[in-house]
């Protein structure tokens, strides 16, 4: 490594374990800079329940606020040259980073660092919020989910969250997905900033689509802000005559959108798998006509699209956030206007009719996908970000 390279990173989460996409880049990020010859510890809060061995075997050292109040010293105990923080919501423990004097990197996976919802969509008509985090926030979401305590819902005063932007804009550097994200970050008065969009494993060199089945995917958690009940609604408007879809995934909304099925009458073309495996996520790309990303908050990126993308299958999303800064229309796929289920049936009309446009969306995809989407570069990337924070930090 070079003299500037970290020796020893320290990764954070909010969370131990597979649930999403920030918890595939948390474990990923540390393989890929383990490999290039970095120490890797994490400091997490509790488990999710799914994949904490793997966490576990990737991570031997640990610190786990959530059982030990002493953690985060202990951590810090453990001397890193740079702190990498991912998701983190405890605001003692994000002073006590910044107050560490240690190089600090930050991963913004989504909206929460500003957005006391956390969504950036307004609750009662799910239109996109773009104005900038202040004391109004607690007129129009004052009120949010309560994820821990008795009650559904509890109060939300904006202070917090402005105590919380404070403490980011200490950090040495963030890394975001897209040009989006960067703006949103920019609003904020967030600086130093860098692009760098992460980067699922490849397809299999042996995989191949064939497009063969009038098959729809809808591949993510299933809550609210993903838009599941826009792809169903969506189905149900169909005028193809011979199609299915499947629901691969979980999340607090899925019992809503069974039901949801149930009510429109498409149990038999619609069907909910639930969480899979990779390897049988594998088997449903190779034969799909389309992957959907009908999103009701504004992505950040979409990784989802990326895994579509590199698995030769066009997609087809609204365009919130920052899926539109990879998301070419008719050219991997068709971006639809944002909320307008009409549309989205539209286009999903189109594919099941044309399936070799489909097709050649699909290469098209694969093609820049491979070209500007490389998982080992993406690492490569990572490190040397790393390795420059760290002397950003020395001079600063």
């Amino acid at each position: 490594m070079s003299g500037n390279a970290p020796s020893r990173v320290l990764l954070v989460h909010d969370v131990i374990g597979d649930l999403g996409g920030a918890e595939a880049n948390v474990r990923l990020s540390a393989q890929g800079l383990a490999a290039r010859g970095c120490q890797i510890a994490l400091l997490h809060g509790p488990g999710t329940g799914i994949g904490e061995a793997r966490f576990q075997e990737i991570f031997p050292t640990r610190f786990d606020w959530h059982q030990d109040p002493l953690a985060l010293q202990q951590a810090l105990a453990w001397q890193p040259q740079l702190i990498f923080v991912h998701k983190l919501a405890d605001l003692g423990i994000l002073r006590g980073i910044v107050a560490s004097g240690i190089a600090s990197l930050r991963m913004v996976h989504d909206h929460d660092i500003y957005c006391q919802r956390g969504y950036r969509y307004f609750p009662w008509n799910r239109q996109i919020c773009t104005r900038k985090a202040g004391y109004a926030c607690a007129l129009t979401c004052g009120v949010v989910r309560n994820r821990q305590g008795p009650l559904p819902l509890k109060l939300a005063w904006p202070g917090r969250k402005l105590r919380e932007l404070d403490l980011a804009r200490q950090f040495t550097r963030h890394i975001v997905a897209t040009p989006y994200m960067q703006r949103e970050l920019e609003l904020h008065e967030i600086a130093r900033i860098s692009i760098l969009p992460p980067i699922p494993k490849p397809a299999p060199p042996s995989f191949r689509a064939d497009y063969a089945k009038p098959l729809l995917l809808f591949v993510g958690q299933v809550i609210r802000g993903k838009g599941c009940d826009h792809f169903i609604r969506a189905c149900a408007r169909l005028r193809s005559p011979d199609w299915h879809g499947l629901i691969i995934g979980d999340g607090n909304q899925l019992p809503s959108c069974q039901h949801l099925i149930r009510k429109l009458g498409l149990q038999g073309r619609l069907r909910c798998t639930g969480w899979v495996e990779q390897q049988e996520l594998h088997r449903y790309y190779t034969h799909a006509r389309a992957g959907l990303i009908p999103s009701m908050w504004p992505e950040p990126f979409g990784a989802i699209g990326v895994e579509f993308m590199l698995h030769g299958l066009p997609a087809i999303g609204y365009d919130a956030g920052g899926i539109a800064d990879w998301l070419a229309h008719e050219q991997i796929g068709l971006l639809c206007p944002y909320g307008d289920i009409t549309a989205l049936a539209a286009a999903m009309d189109r594919v099941l009719a044309e399936p070799e446009t489909a097709a050649a969306w699909g290469r098209e995809a694969r093609r820049i996908a491979e070209r500007d989407f490389v998982h080992e570069r993406y690492l490569d990337q990572l490190h040397a970000l790393a390795c420059a924070t760290v002397e950003e930090h020395a001079r600063s």
